[in-house]
């Protein structure tokens, strides 16, 4: 009986650390209130991108793959968010702007996946070598989907934060509020 409750209790002990070191490994390595790391990459089309070109902007910076299901399951919901906030004018007379981040192992597949799934903002990245690219690393994403939305002041005010609180929280910020609603 003893060697029973010893077992069942190692076995708890052993799921419960396993379950707290994969949620602290998988946390993205920014968090709310730092300040958000500046790349300079090359878009899709090869034209040189840098972060610090959309201060004065909300931006969501989103990690994505092809290969990861979650992250496909998003897209329809950031086309709406895009769709819902680009081109609005906010209270601090910024706007909203969306970063792409495909996270890949090559070259190929993720423009395809762009156009497919009408994801038509302009600013996508290819992150090669998977989670060993400068900008993942940079960023400390260890997991997909993952996302950082960033001030105006170049400042993350969200990390993997679900669409419903993106969307209120820029709804909060918004001049004028959508179709005539006030939160």
């Amino acid at each position: 009986m003893k060697s029973m409750i010893w077992t069942i209790g190692i076995s708890l002990l052993l799921i419960v650390g396993y379950y707290l070191g994969r949620s602290y490994y998988l946390k993205p390595g920014l968090v709310q209130g730092q300040k958000a790391f500046e790349f300079v990459d090359k878009l899709g089309d090869g034209t040189s991108f840098s972060l610090a070109d959309l201060k004065g902007r909300y931006v969501l910076l989103d990690f994505w793959g092809t290969w990861c299901g979650p992250c496909l399951q998003s897209h329809p919901a950031l086309v709406e968010l895009y769709k819902q906030f680009h081109g609005k004018a906010f209270k601090d007379g910024s706007d909203f702007e969306m970063v792409s981040v495909a996270v890949e192992n090559n070259d190929r597949s993720w423009q395809r996946i762009i156009q497919q799934d009408q994801l038509n903002w302009p600013y996508h990245l290819v992150a090669l070598n998977l989670f060993n690219s400068p900008i993942v690393k940079a960023y400390g994403v260890k997991q997909l989907p993952t996302t950082f939305l960033i001030n105006p002041q170049g400042v993350i005010i969200g990390v993997d934060l679900p669409m419903h609180q993106i969307v209120k929280l820029l709804h909060s910020k918004l001049k004028e509020p959508l179709d005539g609603k006030n939160d």
